[in-house]
């Protein structure tokens, strides 16, 4: 019997948790003093397009709350549905919201409140997620939270690229200080930027307090002839 108790116990041993910001922290992490210079490789993603309508901001959009909820919603789905599969399952970080925005007019990378905005919301997913497991997600979410912008998630991959980027700690407000540090340095090295500027939101953007937003300020960047 006493050579029984001391038996070591077989345990089970949980495999570590995926993290990709933390693989990928020079996309996700950078530096609030200095601009950086990244390539940012092929990811798979969730998408979701919308409009603002002019005269408002994102915060006081109903379609635009519905079109975060939708894509939190499918976001959290999968990590669940990753982590309980009988077969190889495989816990993991869910990943920060992103956000390419541009204006009705053409305008790029700075927000004119008095027309109507263009937004792509996107969300990395690890790649052993499918399609078939995003449409089971997309599918449950729309019986037990129902959202009119679920039909409208689409399911891709993407490379960005060589771009700039830099972390903006504060209000959204106070973004135009943090890009014109990013024209600065495009003007001095040589970049010419190209697409859609891009917000990378480290943490809610619906719950933390304006002070302790963090958001990654990204451009698609070239290097001019």
């Amino acid at each position: 019997m006493r050579l029984l108790e001391s038996m070591p116990r077989s345990q089970t041993v949980k495999p570590p948790k995926l993290d990709l910001r933390k693989e990928h922290k020079q996309l996700y992490s950078p530096s609030s003093k200095h601009v950086s210079v990244v390539e940012v490789p092929e990811f798979q993603f969730t998408r979701l397009d919308g409009v603002i309508e002019a005269g408002i901001g994102p915060s006081q959009s109903d379609a635009f709350r519905d079109a975060m909820a939708a894509m939190y919603g499918v976001g959290y789905g999968l990590k669940f549905m990753s982590k309980l599969r009988k077969h190889d399952p495989i816990d993991y970080t869910v990943m920060p919201m992103e956000g390419l925005w541009s204006t009705e007019s053409g305008g790029e990378f700075y927000f004119d409140w008095r027309e109507s905005s263009l937004y792509t919301l996107l969300m990395v997913q690890p790649d052993h997620i499918t399609v078939e497991m995003f449409e089971a997600a997309v599918g449950d979410m729309a019986v037990k939270q129902p959202n009119p912008l679920l039909d409208e998630i689409k399911f891709e991959r993407w490379e960005e690229g060589r771009s700039i980027q830099i972390m903006h700690i504060g209000p959204y407000s106070e973004e135009p200080g943090t890009l014109a540090k990013m024209d600065t340095f495009a003007e001095e090295n040589g970049y010419q930027f190209h697409g859609r500027h891009h917000e990378i939101y480290i943490g809610n953007p619906t719950r933390a307090k304006p002070e302790n937003l963090k958001t990654v300020l990204r451009h698609p960047s070239t290097v001019q002839d």
